[in-house]
């Protein structure tokens, strides 16, 4: 037994808010559908029951997170009488109205009006907050329930409601509402500010000066002299981190979950050049493991502080590893973790945080996604790379409708190439030369 929403008169403002922004541009709401996808870190492979529990495709810590926030969605629901007690709203065959419930859940907690349609003075929750109660429900009928990201329709031959309501127009309207709403009130979400190579190549300087080399042994660890600091290990492992995503446009989990198995280092025997490979376990937008090979090659004197190839020699020589994950957690006192154990998310965000600190650059704009972002832009802007290609590279689609690529090439709180009073200068100073072609003008 559930209430209709179209009837009843506490739920005015809900029904206002889903139905008011139905002029907004279809495309809007394609690229909304392709950014939540990208937002939930999860492998939506179809998967039976035993294998889809062993194969949840996000952290223990993510999924426990995703189900505390179901948990919050069917208490809601059932409060208010939209779903009925001991009737499980998360399930393989959804309620028809499933969508707007979703709706009616994140703009209870989020949005600046009620469900009846009056104002709200209570402080409310952020739309990043919004988005993870969305990627929650996303999570919760696509992964947990099989029902993948296939958008929620009406099947043409039977009338009833087939996919991820989630995934709908419904949700992605009101989404697109609720942010333009938020940011009129101060609320914008800010993505995080790409790094530059320029950057990267402060921090590797840095890292590289001779205090910082590389102990032969675990008996010399480097001694700390202030909380935070990084040893000789920390940062060997960090610049081939950052080398990594920032030239494969990475993930951090992505990053973070690579063994020494999936990597293989071969050198030509005619010129001596050194390569190295990267085949990536999974990747949440290759959902059937047909995942392409990262395949880098050493790189000139000109790009050292990006070279993945030396990077990668450099912490092989520090950690002495020979299996297992590749970023190991890092210890007190410099020291890798014996057990085959992954750096986490938290401590890599946190060895970059102090990492930036060293250089003198505010920590505060930047996070693990900065990578991503940041080797984007150097490969369309630096690297002239076309758009074509950076999706290829990266995973994003090349449906360009969706332009999700967008996202990552332009955002205010990047910044600038090139500063706007010299957009017509035509005497500014040169670009830095261009190791392979040898020109550096503007507009080469």
């Amino acid at each position: 037994m559930s209430i209709d929403i179209s009837t009843d008169e506490g739920y005015t403002g809900l029904l206002k808010t889903i139905t008011q922004d139905k002029h907004l541009d279809p495309a809007d709401v394609l690229d909304d559908l392709e950014e939540s996808h990208d937002q939930l870190e999860v492998d939506m492979s179809g998967l039976g029951d035993a294998v889809r529990e062993a194969s949840k495709g996000v952290s223990e810590k993510t999924s426990q997170e995703y189900s505390r926030l179901m948990k919050q969605c069917q208490a809601f629901l059932v409060e208010h009488g939209m779903v009925s007690e001991g009737s499980q709203f998360f399930s393989d065959n959804p309620h028809p109205q499933a969508a707007i419930y979703i709706v009616a859940w994140i703009m209870d907690s989020c949005d600046l009006i009620k469900l009846d349609g009056t104002p709200v003075l209570e402080e409310r929750s952020t739309y990043t907050h919004a988005q993870k109660m969305r990627a929650a429900a996303t999570f919760g009928f696509g992964k947990t329930h099989g029902l993948g990201m296939q958008a929620w329709h009406q099947s043409e031959i039977s009338g009833k409601m087939l996919g991820n309501p989630s995934v709908s127009e419904t949700v992605s309207t009101y989404m697109l509402s609720l942010r333009r709403r938020k940011t009129q009130k101060g609320d914008t979400p800010i993505s995080a500010r790409a790094v530059s190579s320029d950057l990267l190549e402060d921090l590797f300087h840095f890292n590289s000066q001779p205090r910082y080399q590389v102990p032969q042994t675990f008996q010399s660890s480097f001694q700390p002299a202030r909380k935070g600091e990084l040893g000789p290990r920390s940062r060997a492992s960090m610049d081939l981190g950052y080398s990594l995503a920032f030239c494969g446009l990475l993930r951090v989990d992505e990053l973070l979950k690579i063994q020494l198995q999936d990597l293989t280092l071969t050198e030509n025997p005619l010129t001596g050049e050194s390569k190295l490979s990267l085949q990536l376990p999974f990747r949440k937008t290759s959902q059937f493991g047909d995942i392409k090979p990262f395949v880098f090659y050493e790189m000139p004197d000109e790009y050292q502080h990006i070279c993945v190839v030396r990077a990668f020699a450099r912490w092989i020589l520090a950690s002495g590893l020979t299996e297992g994950y590749l970023f190991r957690k890092i210890r007190a006192n410099d020291r890798i973790a014996e057990e085959n154990e992954p750096m986490t998310s938290e401590q890599f965000l946190e060895m970059f945080r102090n990492n930036l600190l060293d250089v003198g650059v505010d920590f505060v704009p930047y996070g693990t996604h900065s990578f991503r972002r940041g080797g984007c832009q150097w490969l369309s802007v630096e690297r002239r790379w076309p758009l074509r290609q950076i999706c290829e590279w990266g995973g994003w689609s090349q449906e360009f409708t969706h332009l999700t690529i967008v996202k990552y090439l332009i955002s205010w709180n990047d910044n600038p190439h090139v500063d706007r009073d010299d957009f017509f200068n035509m005497k500014r100073a040169p670009a830095k030369v261009c190791p392979t072609c040898n020109r550096s003008c503007h507009c080469a």
